[in-house]
Order: C-alpha cells, then structure tokens, then sequence
C-alpha cells in the first residue's frame, strides 16, 4: 500500500515534497523531543554550549565541501550522463564517492589532530580551560561522523535524481533517533560524551537506512578513481563556488559561536535551541518543495525548456509562500508557548525560557526569506551557474558578521537572531533581482498576486489567533503546562481552520492542489 502511494505521489514535484515533508514532518517532531531532553537535561548553560560548539569543526567540513555543493552539482551532472550511458554515469558516482570519503578522511583526521589549538585559540576563547576541554573530547567524537555522512549524501544525490524520496526522508528520522539515543542510554554512562556518541551513531543510521533503496536503482559500489574524467572535472568546477558560499556560511556560523562563547553562560545553547525551532516550518514546508523540484528544474535546464522551466519554478515559489508566511505569523505569536511547550522544565528555567523567545521571535521576521533562498538557489543551479549565489550569499554575509558583532554585545543572543534575519532578508532580495536578469519567464504577476492575497490572508488569521489567544488564556491556568498546552491547540486549530477556509473560499490554487492530492491517495488507497 505504502509503495503504491509513494510510487503515485513521486511523479510531481508536489508529490515529491509531500513525500519529503512526510518524512520531514517525523523527523522534526523527533528533533523537538530531542531538544526537549537537551533542554529539560542540562539547561542552557555549560553543557550545551560545548555540545552545540563541539559542531562547528565537523560542520565547517562536512557543510562545506559535501552538502548542499555536492548535491548541486551532481545531480544535473548524473542526469546529464544518465540520459546519454547509464554505465559511465555510476562510474562518475564511484569516482566522486571514492575520491570525497578519502579527502574528508583526511582533513577529518588533520582536525582530530590540531582539535585542542583550533577549539582554544579560534573556536571558543571565551570558554573556560574545563569547558574548553570538554568541547575539544566532543569534537573528536563527532569528527567520526562526517565520513558516514560523506557517503550518506552521495547516496541521497542518487535517490533525488531518481526521485526517490521515501529513504531520503526516511534518513533525517534515523538521525534524530541516534542522537535521542546517545541522551537516554549513553549519557548516563558516559556523561557529555554520551551525546557526542549519538552523533556518530546517528549519521550510521543515516547512511545504512538508504543503502537498499540505492541498490535497487542498480548503483554497485567500485573502486573507481578516474580523477580526470570530463564529469568530475564539471562537478569539482562547479562545487567550488558553492564551496565557497557554505565557507561563508559556516564562517558566520562560526563567528557567532565566537561571539556567543564570549558572552554570559548559556548563549550558543539559546541561539541554537531558537535556531532549531524556527527552522521547523522551513524543514518541512520550504526544503522539501524545494528538494523535490530540482531535479525537474535540472531536466528542464538540460533540455533548454525555460518556459517548462519556469512553470515548475513559479508553481513551487507559490506553494511556498502560501505555506510559510502564515507558519511565520504562527511561530511569532505563539513564540512564547512554543518555547515553554517543547523546552520549558526540568533544568531549562524561566530565564532561560525569555531568552530563547526573544531569540525565536528575531528568528521568525526572515523565516519568508529563509524558506525561498533554497528554491531561488537551486534555479540558478539548475542552469549549472553556482557562481551568482555565492556572491550574494559573501555580501550578505559580511553584512550578517557586522551586525552580529554590534548587536550580539548589546542584546546578546537575540542580537545574533536580529543579525541573522536582517542579513537573510536581503540575500533574498538580492536573489530576486539577479535572477530576473537571467530573462527566464517566471509568471511574476501570479506570484505577486498570490502573495498579495496570502499576505491578506496571514493578516486575517493572525488577528483571529491573537483574540483566541487572549480569550482562552483567561480560561486556563497559564502556569501549568496543560493550560498553556489548552491555549496553543485551540487557537492554533481555529486560526489554521480560518486560512484554509478563506483560501478555499477565494479558490486559491494552492488549496486546490492540496484537495487535488489528498482525493489521489484516497483513491490509491481503496484500489
């Protein structure tokens, strides 16, 4: 039945992303019981600064040359191939497979080495000699993972290329599940390592959960190095712009972790615990639509179809705005009951609860923008040009470091959130603008005009939010967790029931591919 279902759903981009967001859906709910027990285990102090700083040296590795480069470049590249001899395009995917696990393996290792110098000296100066030991143990640990992950998103470029989405959604549940792991069985045993160890045992399961559903596709694994291959050629040229984006990234990341490490105990953990909570609605509405549509921008791309193209483009673009913007409406009037709900007890406090929803609410005022860059990223990609969004990504960063610097010493954490969204506000103007220069027919008016009525729409239901919100706090006790628990399921169910009810009311198309796929599976279902 479920093969049936997913066999149906995989042939559009919308199903594709229903997929996805299945999937993404589990995980992050898996995500949130895991910050739950980080939170309500350890506070927002010591601990969980080193664990979320302990990241930083396997991100900078990993994030940079793997994901998000790998995948934009290999995937238009394999279809390419795939389409002209299917025999040298597993060869490519060998070649690069083999040729990345060695290069991470070892820059891995020259990190594992030169941990205690990088954590003391750049990473984290501002934490104690204990804390700062206990960051470079974790860090170690972690560096094990990246090799699983390095080869868990070759196979994922695979499954996406092939529109297989079921094992790559199912990969980001798995890795939730390790991490939750190493909280309840490993900490109690190993303390803080514990968590470290969850890590690793996350990205196993991350890589084995997909190993069967790329095996059915045909790939074979071989010890092929053809360094000078045309396609790997292509791909590393390619990579090296996106490349340099994520550095940039991850060099913002990293400063923000400098910055944080200087200030009161308990900042990098609030900053990332908001971070976390505001990237729900983008892991599950923006990303999958966004994942599921590449693969036919790349083909349209490759067959020079601009307007096919652009119809896909357009039609994603939409379905996200009408997802995201209320999600940002929802996540910044109920910032408050989402932090206590998911966060709030045990050893996370009330000071700790007000910093992390002032965080969140910072967070929220680019969530429109944080959702849409992967998809206008992934336009220019599509057409094999990696080079315009890392520009604007360096712009946008430099401006991100800056304000970051000024806001983070006067608001501490909030600050960087404040930082963080003003710099992504304008990264998606700019993608905007550079992306209308390439003279593709987008069907501009239509998504100017649905999100004109969304914005409406948002606006509607986020005063109807508000008013339940007031009426139903005076009716419980706000001080327990089942009356805030009261408060956010009523008027989140009354205000999502008003935006879809208005948007079914003025016909939306949205809505009405949203009916479109549900009478599919219904039908799947009774065959």
């Amino acid at each position: 039945m479920i093969n049936k279902i997913t066999a149906k759903l995989k042939n559009s981009i919308a199903g594709g992303a229903i997929i996805i967001a299945s999937f993404s859906v589990l995980s992050r709910l898996l995500g949130l019981v895991r910050d739950r027990f980080l939170a309500s285990t350890f506070g927002a102090g010591d601990i969980l600064d080193v664990y979320y700083t302990a990241f930083r040296l396997p991100d900078l590795v990993f994030n940079t040359l793997v994901l998000g480069a790998l995948s934009v470049a290999f995937i238009p590249i394999f279809l390419e191939y795939w389409h002209k001899d299917k025999e040298e395009a597993w060869e490519i995917t060998n070649s690069i497979l083999n040729i990345l696990l060695i290069v991470i393996f070892a820059i891995g290792g020259a990190l594992f080495v030169f941990a205690p110098q990088l954590i003391t000296r750049v990473i984290a100066p501002g934490f104690d000699p204990e804390k700062q030991q206990m960051t470079i143990e974790l860090t170690r640990i972690m560096l094990i993972s990246i090799v699983f992950f390095t080869a868990s998103n070759i196979l994922s470029s695979i499954l996406n290329s092939f529109k297989r989405f079921v094992a790559y959604g199912l990969a980001s549940v798995m890795y939730n599940l390790g991490i939750i792991i190493g909280i309840l069985l490993l900490v109690p045993s190993y303390g803080p390592k514990g968590l470290a160890y969850g890590v690793v045992i996350g990205s196993i399961l991350h890589l084995v959960v997909q190993i069967p559903s790329v095996l059915n596709s045909g790939f074979r694994w071989r010890a092929n190095f053809k360094f000078t291959h045309p396609a790997v050629k292509k791909m590393g040229i390619l990579m090296l712009p996106r490349t340099f984006a994520l550095a940039i990234n991850q060099v913002n990341k990293l400063v923000i972790t400098i910055i944080g490490s200087t200030l009161m105990a308990g900042s990098i953990a609030v900053y990332n615990l908001a971070d976390n909570l505001q990237y729900v609605p983008i892991g599950i509405f923006a990303i999958p639509l966004a994942v599921a549509c590449f693969p036919y921008l790349s083909e349209s791309a490759v067959k020079g179809d601009k307007s096919g193209f652009g119809i896909h483009f357009s039609t994603s673009f939409r379905r996200i705005l009408f997802l995201i913007i209320p999600a940002t409406v929802f996540v910044f009037l109920f910032r408050a009951q989402i932090v206590r709900l998911v966060l709030g007890g045990g050893a996370f406090n009330w000071h700790n609860t007000e910093l992390t929803l002032m965080t969140l609410g910072y967070f929220s005022l680019s969530l429109f923008a944080q959702a849409l860059i992967p998809l206008l990223a992934r336009a220019f990609y599509a057409f094999q040009d990696t080079k315009t969004p890392v520009i604007l990504s360096f712009i946008s960063a430099i401006l991100n470091l800056v304000l970051a610097i000024w806001l983070g010493g006067l608001m501490g954490a909030p600050g960087l959130a404040l930082a963080f969204s003003i710099a992504t506000i304008l990264n998606f103007c700019l993608l905007i603008v550079f992306l209308k220069k390439k003279k593709i027919w987008l069907d501009l008016p239509k998504i100017l005009d649905s999100a004109y009525k969304i914005i409406i729409l948002s606006i509607v239901t986020g005063i109807v939010i508000q008013g339940m919100k007031d009426l139903s706090g005076g009716l419980v006790d706000m001080q327990r967790f089942w009356g805030v628990l009261v408060q956010f399921t009523a008027a989140s169910i009354l205000g999502g029931a008003i935006y879809l009810g208005l948007a079914s009311f003025i016909q939306m198309e949205e809505v009405k591919v949203i009916n479109i796929f549900l009478n599919k599976v219904k039908r799947i279902i009774k065959k």
